[in-house]
């Protein structure tokens, strides 16, 4: 065994008595909290204890320095085994594990990035491995650090095909620093795994996506110590066979005890049985890491130098987005962008032309590329930007979802929004992005209308905590603001005005070019318009609404190229409700659209200038 020294007995037999002590601890606080997954603790006791003991290499009391090794719980559910690891390492005081899932504890029910020890809120299931994938590429990449990333999956979750997705990447990109470990319990939530205990299955599986599998016995610590000892030129899975509820008479490998605590009076009794096997009560200190992670700067990053556009020329956003990103990489080495094969559509291939070493192509995996992200992102070491089709990212919804829990500051591009993309269709329309993006807690959304305020927005995003969403369209549109504007988060611009304006029309992209217009229209037949640009849909500039509406006799006519429901008309809607005097009337995409032109399909969705020409003479009419 290459550079495998085996452990004496001594150090074997405190590695048990470690395991042991963590099956007690995940018993005592999910009893104690009257909730929780006990029997998917104990299945994983003898792997953490010879994992956090043994083989990996961290700092115990400073669980984020950038030099430690990193760890993913995947299987969320055994948080308790999580926390009475950094209990057993002296980071958490023994007494909290029993405040386990209260509310004046930071001990969730699944782990969660308010616990130091915790990089990405895992729970939701088969998400981890993609994190740990993200963090082991940023390693040996970006890093070029000797950290090593570990990642405990549940058999329950390798049904999730985002497993397989990280399985691919980690092989392509040979992630040698990456050790998945699947804990083989044989038992699921409701029914036993597809697979039980088939373990030449699994381990074919793993072979077949390019990575060098073990297979031991999860409850041997030898074992492990030997297989987490073997050092190969591809990502390693070890696959352990183990029994849900280890070491608890009368529920070890039986169904209907998962999510179950234990009552107390039988608690106490499986106590004692496992506290009688513990031979001492010496505790293991953690090895501490090989210190040669650089220093990391990612806050207030800014282009190098002012956009650069001419007043009417036409630009898609789309493209000012990769021009704007790969002007944004020369301002920081940390800037990364990573896409789903679709770099020549989103333009973020100017942004591989220009920093190839700094690009991830993630193929067509789009909920793996979001959980790349999150996995780079973590311990401030990158500013990761991520480009699609905005409908794709729908696939990716719980990845984000997961992402904002896990409080991580990612940002996202969809181009392709809105039926405005023509020819291809309404499954390659971004329809319901909008409304998806703005239900993230504490997410930015972004929606620039010309080719400088797609540049502010990147340089914007890149320093904007959280998750944030940038909206990018395929037509071509003039440039309307001067290179010097000011743009900032929550602040909406009036990009036409006058005095004796009728009514207020917000738009957006596409639909605030056809606002413009509209203006032009009505101009004719001396109706006067009030054009706003919003230029981020989350938060929206409620004052300048407000204070608009009231100078064009409350009357405001939202446009946009997205359904109805959840996009710049509710959003309006909803900041302007219970003001007196105020109506909002919306333009929006009413059903499902079809292929044609996309001055066709504004039209016959009434979202043209037309359209708005119509609305706008109904509401001065209605007067």
């Amino acid at each position: 065994m290459e550079g495998y020294h085996k452990p004496d007995q001594q150090k074997l037999q405190a590695l048990k008595d470690t395991a042991n002590r963590l099956r007690i601890s995940s018993i005592q606080a999910t009893t104690a909290a009257g909730s929780g997954h006990p029997t998917s603790c104990c299945s994983a006791a003898e792997i953490m204890a010879v994992l956090f003991f043994h083989t990996m290499r961290y700092k115990s009391q400073d669980p984020r320095n950038p030099h430690n090794d990193r760890f993913v719980l995947s299987k969320g559910h055994a948080a308790p085994i999580l926390y009475a690891v950094w209990a057993e390492a002296g980071f958490l005081p023994e007494a909290e594990l029993l405040n386990l899932r209260k509310i004046s504890s930071d001990l969730d029910g699944h782990p969660v990035p308010k616990q130091a020890f915790t990089d990405v809120a895992t729970g939701s299931l088969g998400q981890g491995l993609g994190a740990a994938c993200g963090m082991a590429y940023t390693g040996k990449y970006f890093d070029k650090a000797s950290y090593r990333v570990y990642c405990v999956l549940g058999d329950g979750e390798l049904s999730e095909g985002s497993v397989w997705e990280a399985m691919a990447f980690a092989s392509i990109y040979k992630l040698d620093n990456l050790v998945a470990i699947l804990d083989i319990n044989r038992l699921g939530q409701s029914d036993p795994a597809p697979l039980q205990h088939q373990m030449d299955i699994y381990q074919k599986r793993c072979e077949a996506f390019g990575w060098h599998a073990i297979i031991v016995d999860g409850h041997s610590v030898e074992e492990l110590c030997k297989a987490f000892g073997q050092a190969k030129h591809q990502p390693t899975a070890i696959i352990a066979k183990t029994f849900k509820g280890r070491g608890i008479s009368g529920v070890e490998d039986k169904e209907s005890w998962h999510g179950k605590p234990l009552p107390k009076n039988m608690a106490d009794q499986v106590i004692q049985e496992i506290y009688s096997q513990i031979q001492s009560k010496k505790k293991i200190l953690a090895t501490p890491p090989q210190e040669d992670a650089p220093s990391v700067d990612i806050a207030n990053i800014h282009m190098p130098s002012p956009p650069s556009y001419k007043i009417g020329d036409k630009i898609a956003t789309r493209k000012a987005y990769g021009q704007a990103l790969a002007k944004l990489g020369h301002a920081s080495d940390r800037i990364i962008a990573l896409d789903g094969d679709t770099k020549n559509s989103t333009f973020s291939e100017l942004f591989k032309k220009e920093h190839p070493d700094r690009f991830i192509e993630c193929y067509i995996a789009e909920q793996n590329m979001v959980s790349i992200a999150v996995g780079c992102a973590t311990r401030s070491r990158t500013v990761p930007f991520c480009s699609t089709f905005a409908a794709f990212f729908t696939r990716a919804f719980d990845q984000i979802r997961m992402a904002a829990i896990s409080e991580s500051n990612i940002n996202l591009c969809g181009s392709h929004c809105g039926v405005s993309i023509g020819e291809d269709g309404p499954s390659q329309m971004a329809l319901e992005d909008l409304a998806m993006f703005r239900s993230v807690p504490m997410s930015t959304v972004f929606y620039p209308s010309d080719g400088v305020a797609t540049e502010k927005a990147v340089e914007l995003a890149a320093n904007t905590k959280g998750i944030c969403f940038i909206r990018t369209s395929r037509p071509e549109n003039a440039i309307i603001y001067n290179n010097s504007e000011d743009f900032q988060v929550g602040q909406a611009k009036v990009v036409l005005k006058s005095k004796d304006d009728q009514v207020t029309v917000i738009g957006a992209g596409v639909t605030l070019h056809e606002a413009l217009a509209a203006a032009e229209l009505l101009k004719k037949e001396k109706i006067n318009i009030r054009v706003l640009d919003p230029f981020t849909i989350k938060p929206l500039d409620r004052k300048l609404i407000l204070d608009s509406a009231r100078a064009t006799k409350g009357r405001i006519l939202t446009v946009e190229d997205h359904y109805y429901e959840g996009g710049i008309g509710e959003a309006v809607s909803t900041a302007v409700v219970g003001e007196p005097g105020i109506t909002v009337t919306r333009l929006a995409v009413d059903r499902v659209p079809r292929s044609g032109k996309p001055a066709e399909l504004l039209k016959m969705f009434g979202i043209d200038k037309d359209a708005i020409a119509q609305a706008v003479r109904g509401l001065v009419a209605k007067a």
